[in-house]
């Protein structure tokens, strides 16, 4: 017995006790290094003195008795429970059984193979006991490959016995749906888990291989005849030497027809000839690079082979006298290849001086084959039909839509709202038309005149628009080349001949004369120097008239003051030339008197207001004692 070695109590199970004199409670360290390696040591106690060490079992005793189960030291035993069910679709889940194997087929319509061997694989699924059989694709074989029979339980007799995996082994014969299938081979896993299960498998066997695929893999047999030529000595000197020529191909003598432009290659290496097409932009052609592909080409054929079908079959040596060489391309020569006549009229400095070592030809020329553009047809026009303008016309004969005529817009701008006003009279036979005024206005924007004429009271002719704005055509011009008025052809005293009608240019408003004096010019001096005299008679009145107008009105400086107070009061108001004009018209002996029933008439036409108490004292003074009215002074009272 064991006894405390402090007190002396014994050490039995439940009269252990504490021993007051231990001051260390700190656990025993289980993890060291020894030799630089980390290690485990085992907890150690210590009991009066001796270190005994604790759970000296070995690790397969710990084992064992951890995987030991308790037995009963009395009562009836118990049975064990039964393992866990784990069913098949769980225990086999993704565990494929996989077979090589292959079946015959034959091939009854053809005569290059009797019989066709199809290699498949067979896949068995353990977790249903179902088959699937999957050939695989071959590319370009014409014949439906894949899965040719979907996973299923497949019978194996009559009765509707299904296939089980016992029944599957290398090296048997199986019927599935009529067709009788060879396995050959298995898989690493189909043959572990066969031999697990007790089964013994025959030895592999060797696939089966189609005979007529085996034939097409051979290389096709060649019938070369043998030639004195060393072609592997040309084939090392020349390679990847190219003659380039230029060429073209008129064909401009056939309907529709062009001449278009090749590049034409000749290959060193083998002789052989290529014929290249040179595309512009928008030459309404498809981009085809070639018009003849790289081959060997004929130039003179036996006689007898002139039918030979050279469009399905390949000329050979037999039909052919001589072919195309080198030497038989040469510049500034036509040479007919496959029924075209081609003209070489250039080629590439390299072919230049092959052909200057090879042939001894150092003058090959460079010829312009470029056609000159025939010179631009001059476009008629047809003769002028009188309807619209000249310009208008034409423009049907430029485009199919006709366009406006372009107009001078800088001139447009520079001249806007610019009026040359003329008074003219109408030269005529007829009695009645002697006393006709009209007043021309010439815009200088557009260049074309307007007629008005100011209606007369009890003339029986009818006035207001005469002609409308247009370009008026100076008689004896010509039609296709008219010559139209303008503004130096109007002066005092000029003939106006508009659509065979005469007219006298009388008068010109004041801004007439300072357009002329700006623009000289464009005016004759005579024209100009007429139109002065003209104008400086009206601004300055005769003597005779003036002393006359001054003794009739005594109220001088009155009729003045009059004057500028109207001025001033309706300083917004400036229609003098207007108004001149008007009075001017029906003041046919240029005396400066007016009646008073026109005088009125032409104030209401201008909208002066007449029941004005200063326009009425301007006309009371402007007035004559034989009914008539000084319509100069009166006019001075309107103009700024």
């Amino acid at each position: 017995m064991v006894s405390n070695p402090v007190h002396g109590l014994p050490f039995l199970p439940g009269t252990s006790f504490t021993d007051p004199t231990k001051t260390a409670f700190h656990r025993s360290q289980t993890l060291g290094y020894r030799n630089g390696y980390a290690v485990a040591r085992r907890p150690t106690v210590g009991i009066g003195g001796d270190r005994l060490q604790i759970n000296q079992l070995s690790q397969a005793e710990l084992d064992e008795l951890a995987n030991k189960r308790p037995v009963l030291t009395y009562g009836q035993p118990k049975q064990a429970p039964p393992a866990d069910f784990i069913p098949a679709h769980v225990a086999f889940d993704k565990k494929v059984l996989k077979f090589d194997a292959y079946f015959q087929e034959d091939v009854p319509m053809s005569t290059e193979e009797h019989y066709r061997i199809r290699q498949v694989s067979i896949y068995y699924y353990l977790e249903d006991d179902s088959m699937s059989v999957v050939e695989p694709v071959v590319e370009n074989s014409g014949i439906p490959q894949g899965k040719l029979i979907k996973r299923h339980r497949l019978t194996k007799n009559d009765r509707g016995d299904h296939y089980h995996w016992k029944d599957l082994n290398r090296g048997i014969n199986i019927t599935i749906y009529g067709k009788t299938f060879r396995i050959v081979d298995c898989d690493r896993f189909t043959q572990e888990f066969l031999e697990s299960q007790g089964i013994e498998l025959n030895p592999p066997e060797k696939m089966a291989l189609d005979p007529y695929t085996e034939l097409r893999k051979q290389p096709l047999r060649k019938y070369v005849t043998p030639s004195d030529f060393d072609q592997l000595k040309q084939f090392l000197t020349f390679d990847k030497q190219v003659l380039r020529f230029y060429a073209i191909w008129d064909d401009t003598d056939s309907m529709f027809g062009e001449c278009r432009t090749y590049i034409i290659h000749y290959y060193l290496v083998d002789d052989t000839v290529e014929i290249r097409e040179v595309h512009e932009r928008n030459d309404g052609r498809d981009p085809f690079p070639l018009l003849m592909n790289r081959q060997h080409m004929p130039k003179i054929l036996v006689e007898n082979a002139k039918n030979f079908p050279q469009c399905v079959l390949e000329i050979s040596d037999q039909e052919v006298l001589e072919w195309y060489t080198a030497k038989d391309f040469i510049v500034g020569k036509s040479l007919t290849i496959l029924g075209r006549t081609f003209f070489i009229y250039d080629c590439d400095p390299f072919t230049r001086q092959y052909y200057k070592e090879k042939f001894g030809i150092t003058d090959l020329p460079c010829i312009d084959v470029s056609k000159k553009e025939p010179p631009p047809i001059k476009q008629e026009l047809p003769p002028y039909n009188g309807y619209g303008q000249v310009e208008d016309s034409a423009q049907n004969c430029f485009t199919l839509i006709p366009k406006a005529p372009k107009k001078d817009v800088i001139k447009m701008l520079v001249n806007d709202n610019k009026v040359l006003r003329y008074l003219a009279a109408l030269e005529s036979p007829i009695p009645e038309d002697k006393d006709r005024r009209f007043i021309f206005s010439y815009f200088l924007a557009t260049d074309m005149i307007s007629i008005f004429e100011p209606p007369v009271r009890n003339s029986g002719i009818i006035g207001g628009k005469y002609l409308g704005r247009t370009r008026v055509v100076k008689p004896n011009s010509l039609v296709d080349n008219p010559d139209y008025y303008g503004p130096g052809d109007f002066f005092i005293g000029a003939v106006i001949d508009v659509f065979g009608h005469r007219f006298v240019i009388l008068d010109v408003d004041e801004y007439v004369l300072k357009y002329m004096e700006s623009n000289a010019a464009q005016y004759s001096p005579e024209a100009l120097s007429s139109v002065q005299n003209h104008v400086r008679k009206q601004v300055d009145p005769a003597p005779e008239l003036e002393n006359k107008q001054t003794k009739e009105d005594p109220g001088t400086k009155e009729l003045e003051a009059l004057i500028d107070t109207i001025q001033k009061q309706l300083k917004d108001y400036s229609c003098k030339d207007n108004i001149r004009e008007a009075f001017q018209v029906y003041d046919k002996e240029t005396s400066g008197y007016v009646d008073r029933e026109k005088f009125f008439k032409i104030c209401e036409s201008f909208n002066i207001p007449v029941d004005d108490s200063l326009v009425k004292e301007l006309i009371r003074i402007c007035s004559h004692e034989e009914g008539k009215i000084n319509y100069y002074n009166f006019v001075r009272a309107f103009s700024n």
